[in-house]
């Protein structure tokens, strides 16, 4: 028999965390003197206690340790319960993963942005729209995505010959609506268009930058354009627009131009960033 500091010390718990687990009943000491209220435990009940600091070590409440030690739980809910733990843990770091990708991304605009003023050409192009209840990337991730790979799955059918590369731009319509555009240069033919409509981007002034990474960690880059240009005295003055440049399986890889149409003071609306 052991002691509770000799339990404790060889099954690397403290004193109190094992008066607790006894209070919960998850580990009951083997004996309890009736006199003096001293805990005594076996060699044995250590193989339960590493199971239960084990679970903990998962993440997984002291509750659901209970439930799982529990005799009367199957293999089969034991299972669920560590997939279901799985599927937590992975959502964790996937979110972990995001948040670092912001995180760096706001890193590389702390200095002065590389911004490039450049005059835009018009441009005729065929395009799909969809609405967007604002311009946080949630609102907007869900509603492009989409439309993207459909306007790809229309384009062979379309009688159209692609002249540049596909171009998303972005109109708020109201204060919880924007239109949201995927649009490809092109020639347009006589042909069907396979319900692809028509659209003219006018020549424009436009303060760019070149976004380098997951088009889903855009935010502190737009941010950092439109603070660039409010400080030398322009003004939004029309659809901004994203330009993929180059786009490899990994979105880590992804290279995209943000353009903000400007003009002086008094002229268009941006995002309200």
């Amino acid at each position: 028999m052991f002691s509770i500091g000799d339990f404790a010390r060889h099954g690397r718990v403290s004193v109190r965390m094992l008066r607790h687990y006894d209070a919960l009943g998850l580990l009951r000491p083997a004996r309890v003197d009736p006199a003096t209220g001293y805990r005594s435990y076996t060699a044995g009940q250590l193989a339960r206690l590493n199971r239960i600091v084990a679970l903990k070590d998962l993440g997984f409440t002291l509750e659901q340790v209970a439930t799982l030690l529990a005799d009367e739980v199957t293999v089969e809910q034991v299972r669920g319960m560590l997939t279901l733990r799985r599927a937590e843990l992975e959502a964790s770091l996937a979110e972990g993963a995001a948040r670092l990708a912001q995180v760096e991304a706001r890193l590389r605009t702390i200095d002065a942005p590389d911004v490039v003023v450049k005059q835009l050409p018009a441009v005729r192009v065929v395009e799909l729209t969809g609405i967007a209840a604002g311009f946080a990337p949630e609102s907007i991730g869900p509603v492009v995505r989409p439309l993207c790979a459909e306007l790809g799955r229309r384009l062979p059918a379309a009688d159209v010959t692609p002249a540049g590369r596909l171009t998303c731009y972005y109109e708020q319509r109201a204060e919880d609506e924007v239109v949201v555009h995927a649009a490809l240069p092109a020639s347009i033919g006589p042909g069907d268009l396979n319900g692809l409509a028509v659209a003219d981007l006018p020549a424009t002034r436009a303060a760019t930058l070149v976004h380098r990474g997951a088009i889903d960690g855009v935010l502190p880059s737009w941010q950092a354009l439109v603070r660039w240009i409010a400080d030398h005295g322009f003004a939004s003055a029309g659809a901004q627009r994203e330009l993929y440049l180059d786009c490899p399986a990994d979105p880590a890889g992804w290279v995209t131009e943000l353009q903000e149409p400007i003009s002086w003071p008094g002229g268009g609306r941006g995002r309200p960033w």
